[in-house]
């Protein structure tokens, strides 16, 4: 059960692992993909800044919240940083449990706390060649769909 900070691509098969358990028959990934548009503007790449020391502590505490909260045997989430190219992994969260509704809450948990309390910052690359530092807070809130205002 643990949160890491990654500056190298995600092993999804890997990430898998670290929370396969044989007591579980449920096993919920998030998968957060680099995609090619946001608030109407194409994106051709994103950059991500960490503050680690802060991120991996809060993230950590995350991980151990969803686990006294939820029925779940495994937990982890790693969050990439540096620059990304379009489809490449952002932010992965697997859970196992023994039963589907607890990991589905804990993992939807999880992504959603990362979102709103840890210290990364997003630069998007745009296709006409503008870069600018996003604030995101509000796409932390679940149930934000991208483009409604």
């Amino acid at each position: 059960m643990k949160f890491t900070v990654s500056n190298t691509a995600i092993d999804v098969a890997a990430a898998r692992k670290a929370v396969a358990d044989s007591s579980c028959g449920a096993l919920v990934v998030f998968e957060g993909w680099i995609r090619d548009h946001n608030e109407g503007r194409a994106v051709e790449r994103l950059e991500y800044e960490v503050y680690r020391p802060l991120a991996e502590k809060e993230g950590t505490k995350i991980i151990a919240e969803a686990c006294n909260r939820y029925a779940i045997s495994q937990a982890m989430c790693i969050h990439r940083e540096g620059l990304l190219e379009l489809s490449d992994i952002a932010v992965i969260v697997c859970v196992s449990s023994a039963h589907r509704g607890a990991a589905f809450d804990a993992c939807r948990y999880i992504i959603d706390e990362v979102k709103s309390r840890l210290p990364i910052w997003k630069k998007e690359h745009y296709a006409s060649g503008i870069a600018e530092w996003v604030n995101c807070a509000r796409c932390a809130a679940a149930g934000h769909a991208h483009g409604e205002h």
